[in-house]
């Protein structure tokens, strides 16, 4: 399959694209696997995530670390960094960003598997972890670690 076979359907990569409002109205693009048949682990680590408190409107960060194992699609990384950039914006407590990332990555990949690990800094003293998974790891792919260091505060 051609490079322009593969791409044609694109319509954020290579353009100028404004950040979309809210997660609801980003577009996750996908690719044909080039490997369909193989299993392989994907990773995005999106170490500068931004959200709003739904309550205070106050700024959350997080680090998150996206691992999947492709099935027939790849996410196109331009559209999962603006997809991700759009909850900049939106108000939402940290459980719920982190698994709606999760499920709607799968609604639109159908990955053989994925999770997602939401290393969330702390608001009010309190760091709040949220882990998803789909299930249990495909027999065979290397899932390396998640590595994230726990939060430690000054010390």
């Amino acid at each position: 399959m051609s490079d322009e076979t593969i791409y044609r359907n694109l319509t954020q990569l290579g353009a100028r694209t404004a950040l979309p409002d809210t997660p609801e109205a980003a577009v996750i693009e996908r690719v044909p696997n080039p490997h369909p048949g193989e299993r392989y682990l994907v990773r995005f680590a999106a170490p500068e995530f931004t959200s709003l408190c739904p309550i205070t409107g106050q700024p959350d960060f997080a680090h998150l670390v996206i691992d999947y194992v492709p099935g027939d699609w790849l996410v196109e990384s331009k559209s999962l960094k603006l997809y991700l950039g759009s909850f900049r914006n939106h108000g939402s407590f940290h459980e719920a960003c982190t698994v709606s990332i999760a499920k709607r990555l799968e609604t639109e990949l159908a990955p053989l598997w994925l999770r997602i690990g939401g290393y969330w800094y702390p608001r009010g003293g309190i760091p709040i972890d949220v882990f998803y998974q789909s299930g249990p790891p495909p027999d065979g792919v290397w899932i390396p670690p998640q590595e994230v260091a726990p939060y430690r505060g000054r010390g």
